[in-house]
């Protein structure tokens, strides 16, 4: 049996709970379901002070899964709440200078790479990951074509790895494993629905399982 290191594997981005033990129940849910990479935590519209109680408490319960979690775009909570890294969606120059600031000690990833250009200006930076797509722009059931194109252009090319934001079906996951993408990012796939969360990770597990393209070495 293969292990799911040699196939695309889930990324989760934290859902837009503003309550911390809410949150922190529905990312346990979904946790149950099966491996998940890691979890993207955006700050959605909360203040800095709600922001950081939020990230206290789902960033433990995101680590004793066994996922990575990472805090989108605020250091200092990153820092605080001892979380694994960082998703930075600014600017090239910004993610350089987080990357300088907090790598090695935390994963240092980057978005806002709309096309070939900015995602070479991305790369440049030497990020962790490199992520094609918004944290939340899974507005339609498949993965937005373009970010799709992006993340086989890229994963044939260049070595850091990339995720691919997906859409609202679960298996949105396939065209994005089929691209050579290491990571599918799901959203309202998997928490649209909370009692079902774990079940849709498990489902989205099993799909790439059986469908993903493996990994050479």
């Amino acid at each position: 049996m293969s292990t799911v290191e040699n196939r695309c594997r889930l990324v989760l981005i934290a859902p837009e709970i503003a309550d911390p033990q809410d949150a922190a129940q529905a990312m346990a849910d979904a946790l149950k379901g099966g491996d998940v990479a890691s979890v993207i935590i955006p700050q959605y519209g909360l203040d800095d002070g709600a922001f950081q109680k939020l990230a206290e408490a789902v960033v433990p319960v995101v680590q004793d899964a066994g996922a990575a979690a990472l805090i989108a775009g605020d250091s200092r909570v990153a820092g605080r709440v001892k979380a694994d890294g960082l998703h930075i969606e600014a600017n090239p120059e910004a993610l350089a200078e987080a990357i300088e600031k907090h790598a090695p000690k935390m994963i240092v990833g980057g978005g806002n790479a709309q096309d070939r250009h900015k995602a070479l200006e991305v790369g440049e930076a030497q990020p962790d990951y490199i992520f094609f797509g918004k944290a939340t722009g899974d507005i339609k059931p498949e993965a937005h074509p373009k970010n799709v194109a992006l993340g086989e252009w890229w994963s044939s090319l260049v070595e850091i790895p990339c995720i691919v934001m997906g859409g609202t079906d679960p298996a949105s996951v396939i065209a994005i494993a089929e691209s050579g993408a290491e990571f599918a990012a799901l959203r309202l796939a998997v928490f649209a629905e909370p009692g079902r969360a774990a079940q849709i990770v498990q489902e989205v597990n099993a799909l790439l399982d059986e469908k993903a393209p493996r990994f050479e070495g």
